[in-house]
Order: C-alpha cells, then sequence, then structure tokens
C-alpha cells in the first residue's frame, strides 16, 4: 500500500477553513522571488491560507500579515546570512546556504527549509530542518506537503519536535492580508521598527518563554535590542 503523501491526506489530517484567502497571482509572486515554487506548496497556500499546523509548525505564505510570515518577507534573507556566518565559523551547515530558502518556522525556533536543487525544478527540492538551540539538522526526502503529511501522521518523528505533534492534526489560520495591506511590524523605538514574528521566533531559539500573541515581554525586547544593535 502507497503510504499517503498528497494534499488530500493533508485535508483528512487538517481539515483546511471554510474559506481561505485566495492567492491570486501565483506568477506575479515568482517574479518577485526570482524563481519557480513547488507545486505542491503552490496547492497547500490555496487549500489552507496563512496558519500553523499541529499547534507547532508555521509555514509561511504569500499572504502572511507580519514580514516574518510573509513569503516574500525579510526572513530568508535573514535566516541565510545567518547561516552563512555560521558556516564561515565552522558551524555545522550541511548544505549551501546559498541553496537554503527558509520556508517555515516551528513554535520552538526551529526553521524549515527547501533545499532548491535543482534550482529549475522546484517539485524536485527537498526539507531540511535545523535545530533550534544546536547544531542537529534533520533532512526529509519529500516536499513540504509530503513532510507534514508524514509528520503530522506519525509516520516520520523528527528528533527535533515533540513526540506531542503526531496527536495533533489540527490547522489554526492566522489572520491573512487584505488586497493592497503591507505586512505588519512592530515598533521597539521609536527610530526601529521590527516584526513582531522576528523577536518571538529568535525569543524562543534563545530559551525565552513568549506568548503566541499578545505583548511580548519587555524584558524581551530589550534583549533583542541589544542583540541586534545595528538594527
Amino acid at each position: 500500500m502507497t503510504p499517503p503523501t498528497g494534499l488530500d491526506d493533508l485535508v483528512r489530517l487538517c481539515p483546511p477553513p471554510v474559506d481561505p484567502p485566495p492567492v491570486t497571482d501565483w506568477d506575479a509572486m515568482e517574479d518577485t522571488l526570482g524563481f519557480r515554487l513547488p507545486g505542491d506548496y503552490k496547492r497547500l497556500c490555496d487549500a489552507y491560507g496563512p496558519g500553523c499546523f499541529g499547534d507547532f509548525i508555521g509555514i509561511r505564505h504569500p499572504l502572511g500579515a507580519t514580514d516574518w510570515i510573509s513569503l516574500t518577507g525579510p526572513m530568508a534573507t535573514t535566516v541565510g546570512r545567518q547561516l552563512a556566518a555560521d558556516r564561515a565559523s565552522g558551524r555545522p551547515v550541511p548544505h549551501d546556504p546559498r541553496k537554503l530558502f527558509a520556508v517555515g518556522v516551528t513554535d520552538n525556533g526551529e526553521y524549515l527549509f527547501w533545499v532548491t536543487e535543482p534550482k529549475d525544478e522546484p517539485d524536485r527540492w527537498r526539507i531540511a530542518v535545523n535545530e533550534a538551540r544546536g547544531p542537529r539538522w534533520y533532512a526529509f526526502d519529500g516536499g513540504i506537503v509530503e513532510f507534514l503529511v508524514a509528520v503530522l501522521g506519525g509516520r516520520t518523528r523528527v528528533p527535533l519536535f515533540p513526540d506531542r505533534l503526531a496527536q495533533h492534526g489540527c490547522f489554526a489560520p492566522s489572520p491573512g492580508l487584505l488586497p493592497g495591506e503591507q505586512p505588519l511590524t512592530v515598533t521597539v523605538r521609536s527610530s526601529r521598527t521590527y516584526d513582531a514574528g522576528a523577536i518571538r521566533a529568535w525569543a524562543r531559539a534563545h530559551g525565552y518563554d513568549v506568548p503566541l500573541r499578545g505583548r511580548i515581554p519587555a524584558q524581551v525586547m530589550r534583549e533583542w535590542e541589544r542583540a541586534h544593535p545595528d538594527g
């Protein structure tokens, strides 16, 4: 029997919203990014809209309402630069950072990447996950939809993830952008503006307990500023 891998299997595990916001122009999105996107990812976005799987895995989306979860926001570039610096300093990064594109982030601070090889064949891209507070990586031989089905369905255990994921098949929508809206940011000081999602992900990756929504603790904001003096 063939193991479940497709979008239909994900829909059975995690029913999507009744009326998710549509991505109206994938061609324009790909022009903005400068590369074509995997077909399974586009079908995923159209079926679900922005949101979180298993109360843990957030997938970046063209209509994400903050810079950190918007597919065209700064997350991929920021994380890519950090990976390049890590590799240059001798830390283990098993893939060329230039060929990694962040497609998601967990509530614990792990990043999910497309390994964009071959660059012009996105349907062959595979998934890599890096540890939030350590050197470990996990490789998955499949695309993002197959990864979600395998992990949420309990067929694959990612050592970096908690066991509870296999028991949670839910999808929680997050607010999406309305036509013409720009991604939301959060102001840390009057002269500096940051994405709230970026601060939460950074905080969790550095061991801080921050709420999923609402006010970010002042201590976390101060530590963020201290760690990012140049913005």
